[in-house]
């Protein structure tokens, strides 16, 4: 079966998501990639079902994944911040551990995509994406301009598809 026919079975019902902010600098009111994101998943009928924001510690970034993941509601969780390479950045170090299936085309599209934009500063950036226990998690760089790319050109485009892929039986 191919990807097309795997989209139609899919469906176009709504998906429920977690956000998570990786900053040591943003606060609830601040952090405008939460509020993007919530906006256009609700915009496009979908439910964001918790928000976490925390500093990019390893122990902060696991204990926010095993919460949300074992949110039988939570099929999606978006994580933006700490993909880069200074030594502060350990949110890919982190989630790459847990992945139980990684989809290494997440990033190698995301940064072909962002090259177009922002040139040879997109191989700086570890953005990723896999499951963990039957939860798609996709970590992406905290620029708002690098959250909607992935949105807009790579996450929404596929999000049922995703979805359905990581909970189907047969």
């Amino acid at each position: 079966m191919g990807a097309e026919e795997h989209r139609q079975r899919a469906g176009h019902g709504p998906v429920t998501f977690a956000i998570v902010t990786v900053s040591d600098t943003r606060t609830p009111d601040t952090d405008k990639n939460k509020q993007y994101l919530e906006s256009y998943l609700g915009d496009l009928g979908h439910r964001v079902a918790a928000y976490r924001l925390i500093k990019d510690e390893p122990d902060q970034v696991a204990a926010a994944l095993e919460e949300l993941a074992a949110m039988p509601d939570v099929q999606i969780i978006l994580f933006n911040g700490g993909t880069g390479i200074s030594p502060r950045d350990t949110t890919f170090d982190v989630i790459s551990r847990y992945l139980e299936k990684s989809l290494p085309g997440f990033g190698e599209l995301f940064r072909m995509i962002s090259y177009q934009d922002i040139g040879p500063a997109a191989m700086l950036s570890r953005a990723t994406a896999g499951v963990y226990r039957q939860t798609l998690v996709v970590s992406m760089p905290g620029s708002s301009g690098a959250v909607k790319t992935a949105m807009e050109k790579l996450i929404i485009p596929e999000i049922n598809h995703l979805a359905w892929e990581i909970v189907r039986k047969n």
